[in-house]
């Protein structure tokens, strides 16, 4: 061929304003700088940790070694996944800063003369709240009558701790080691203390005044209610400020609607490369995983039915609560995150148009083999670590013991390292395809937010268990709300954005919006609304306002965008109804109008009752919190991972053995479990309990006594219909269509690539629409258009913009 006849594709412009572009990066440096503002009153503000807690007489009750040993204890046994310390953690077991506070303060109001005494009341209320310690000496005096209830803890948390019969969620014998034992006693006592002691030139304690306790005087700070009052005020006008806007200004385009018909190829006809084929075997192991999770999670969830046996089986013999809830929140981040890493490795080759870079494949089944080894090793790490394997490597190889980062911190690394592994595979398909675009356009987009999951995940590791809670719990909360809920929130909205554009439903300018809009609402609030989780674990009061009023914010994108995604499928809905070909993704993008309901439902509206501080105040840990976290964490992440298998299985899946009628069970048991898991147990049990802690006391509604009562226990015991629906009726399905995606890998359609080239830059896969064969670009909105073909209107009939 005459070399004169091809010439190089030129980088296309941008195709978003330079506005949205300022907008975006404004708003992520302001958030950003806020958020490192927070973290450096997180190291200056926390509650101090005295060289020795001492009588009046200068005897030592324990110390920072103990206070600091017995964090370790409480972390490597898993207790954060059984109950929890300054509210954060699991909802099985007691709250330990509630639960020492009280029970000391009791002993110490006995100490005094007990409810007979007129003075007794106000003595103990001085004991906790007046703060002696002396920063000078770094010293904390401690009364005699605390003193002498720290020894009554002691013996009481060694009977719990080391008690042969179990019963309580833990193994029998749990932690028997009288050091140990007094260690972690240190601990709950000095984590009391930060909860009741007023801050220096302050009239409430580091924790905000939390827990509710009156036996120490602890109730509601005025800033907790302010600034709950002020974060309705923020909610209620922000929308209405959005919902104005848009309403007089067409920014996203959606008024000028496409009239062109489109017609749907079969995904048979579509070619796929090797690295795409791999993706198969990510989708299985995405459904077993998940498969897994559930069975768990139904263990789990069965010991707040009935805490003595597993239907007749003594289960916490050998997988005690705090194990199988380990797993069950592990596991959900494993098969979420298999799934998306699978759906980016599969979207690569449909973005460039090209065939595999070599060894693409190959090193798509090293990933997969890294994961396997990643996801075995920690659980088993998990399981050994808690019955005392690993000696002082324990952290590395057991488990960290943090909620959401439980996993030892070797297998943390590992998956770190494996997630920027997998940024490289996706920069080795688009490379190509990056050189030609302008860096504010979606393939950009597409590699800057893949690239972000890996960098901010490893922020995690900052978390060490030898730090304070208040630091350590900093650093967690950036994998858990930041990367969760705003990282992969913006890949999410990519991928989505793009499937759309490469189904030819919209053009790729509107997608563009909608990603820039995306990043500028969710930045707004998402990175400063951090600061709602960080309310009373030891941060000043600024942290709170801070938290409560930008967290406000995070709830108007979700109401924003769950309106425009409705559009965005009312418009697929438009372009289908054109096409000669029925739409072969039908159940894939129902499952992205699940995510649309739950992102309103469980992220917003759940969301922001239990972010309120006032809210959170009295639930915090509370089964408010479970039910948010299961409608926003299976009802988002859940639903779009499914998605994005269904979206690649039709592909994989020949169309003579695809079943649409298994994909619509699996749709609407996982919907309808999920609501019932939610509306007949959450809920409910939630209120309750909210109810209970407001009324009577944090401790009370957090004890085993109350959470295993017989009210609580009927509810327990109606979720069990709907675990049954979810499991059967929901992964039973999908794992099917996984196995038949196993089985063919996509065999029955050409490779992509097969015959000559469309151009000299992209070579079209088998079936796709050619734009031209001069060997020019292709022309900017629609080369990406690769499953549809796009006919032109009617004579007369003018394409809107």
């Amino acid at each position: 061929m005459d070399s004169s006849a091809v010439t190089t594709p030129r980088r296309r412009d941008r195709l978003i304003g330079r506005g949205w572009i300022q907008a975006a990066a404004l708003v992520i440096l302001f958030g950003f700088f806020v958020l490192v503002l927070m973290g450096y009153q997180t190291y200056q503000s926390g509650p101090p940790i005295p060289e020795r807690t001492v009588t009046p007489s200068g005897q030592t009750v324990y110390t920072r070694a103990d206070v600091k040993a017995g964090q370790g204890v409480f972390l490597k046994n898993g207790l954060m996944e059984y109950g929890s310390i300054f509210g954060h953690g699991a909802y099985l077991g007691p709250d330990f800063t509630a639960d020492y506070l009280h029970r000391s303060a009791e002993l110490v109001n006995k100490t005094y003369g007990g409810t007979g005494s007129g003075s007794a009341a106000q003595r103990t209320i001085d004991d906790y709240r007046v703060n002696k310690y002396d920063a000078r000496t770094r010293t904390l005096t401690i009364s005699d009558a605390q003193a002498e209830a720290f020894t009554t803890m002691t013996a009481y948390y060694a009977r719990f701790f080391a008690s042969p019969q179990g019963k309580t969620g833990l193994r029998p014998k749990a932690i028997t080691d009288p050091t140990q034992i007094r260690q972690l006693t240190g601990y709950f006592a000095w984590s009391a203390w930060a909860a009741a002691a007023q801050r220096p030139g302050e009239k409430y304690s580091y924790t905000n005044n939390w827990p509710s306790e009156p036996l120490v005087g602890n109730k509601p700070t005025a800033d907790t209610v302010l600034w709950s009052a002020v974060s309705l005020i923020a909610l209620l006008g922000g929308t209405g400020a959005l919902f104005a806007a848009f309403g007089r200004w067409n920014w996203l385009g959606w008024h000028g609607r496409d009239r062109q018909e489109l017609r749907f190829r079969e995904p048979g006809s579509v070619g796929l490369t090797p690295s795409q084929r791999t993706t198969a075997w990510f989708f299985f192991a995405v459904v077993g995983l998940f498969l897994l999770q559930t069975i768990v999670g139904a263990a789990s969830q069965h010991y707040r039915a009935d805490l003595g046996s597993f239907f007749g089986i003594p289960l916490d013999r050998w997988l005690p609560y705090n194990l199988v809830r380990t797993w069950h929140v592990q596991l959900a981040l494993f098969w979420v995150a298999t799934s998306f890493l699978a759906a980016g490795i599969f979207l690569v080759p449909m973005i460039t148009r090209r065939r595999d870079p070599k060894w693409q494949a190959g090193l798509a089944y090293a990933l997969l083999g890294a994961l396997v080894v990643v996801v075995v090793g920690s659980m088993l790490g998990e399981l050994a670590g808690m019955r005392g394997a690993f000696g002082e490597l324990w952290s590395w190889l057991g488990m960290q013991g943090f909620e959401y980062l439980d996993l030892g911190r070797l297998w943390q690394i590992l998956l770190t390292i494996g997630m920027a592994f997998w940024v490289v595979l996706l920069w080795r398909g688009l490379r190509h395809k990056l050189a030609t675009e302008s860096r504010a356009n979606l393939p950009w987009l597409f590699f800057f937010a893949a690239l972000a999951l890996p960098v901010v995940y490893a922020t995690g590791l900052l978390a060490r268990h030898d730090s304070s809670f208040t630091v350590t719990d900093f650093w967690r909360f950036m994998v858990v709300h930041l990367w969760v809920e705003d990282f992969l929130e913006l890949f999410t909205t990519v991928m989505v954005a793009y499937i759309f554009v490469l189904l030819g439903v919209v053009r790729e300018h509107i997608a563009l919006r909608v990603v820039f809009l995306d990043i500028v609402l969710y930045s707004a609030g998402g990175v400063i609304g951090t600061a709602h989780h960080w309310y009373f674990n030891g941060e000043p009061a600024s942290v709170l306002a801070l938290g409560a009023f930008f967290s406000a914010f995070e709830v108007i994108p979700l109401t924003f965008l769950t309106i425009e995604a409705w559009t965005f499928i009312r418009l697929g809905a438009r372009q289908e109804s054109k096409s000669a070909a029925a739409f072969p993704h039908r159940w894939a993008v129902m499952f992205l109008v699940a995510v649309g309901f739950w992102n309103f439902l469980g992220a917003g509206v759940f969301g922001f009752l239990i972010n309120l501080p006032v809210v959170s105040y009295f639930e915090m840990g509370t089964s408010l919190t479970a039910n948010h976290g299961h409608a926003a964490m299976m009802g988002v992440y859940g639903m779009l991972a499914v998605g994005f298998a269904m979206f690649a299985l039709r592909y994989l899946v020949p169309a003579r053995r695809w079943s649409d009628r298994a994909a619509a069970v699996s749709f609407w048991s996982l919907n309808a479990g999920l609501a019932w898991m939610v509306f007949v147990t959450l809920l409910p049990l939630g209120l309750l309990q909210l109810y209970r802690s407001a009324d009577v006391g944090y401790f009370d509604a957090r004890s085993l006594s109350f959470v295993s009562d017989s009210t609580n226990t009927v509810f327990e015991w109606l979720r069990l219909p709907g675990d049954v629906v979810f499991i059967v009726g929901g992964i039973g399905p999908l794992l099917w269509l996984a196995w038949l995606g196993v089985r063919h890998r996509g065999r029955h359609a050409a490779p992509l690539g097969a015959g000559p080239p469309a151009s000299a830059e992209t070579p079209a896969p088998a079936g796709a629409v050619e734009h031209g064969s001069t060997g020019a670009a292709a022309p900017v909105e629609q080369e990406l258009v690769l499953f549809t073909e796009v006919v032109p209107p009617a004579e007369g009939v003018r394409p809107a913009d």
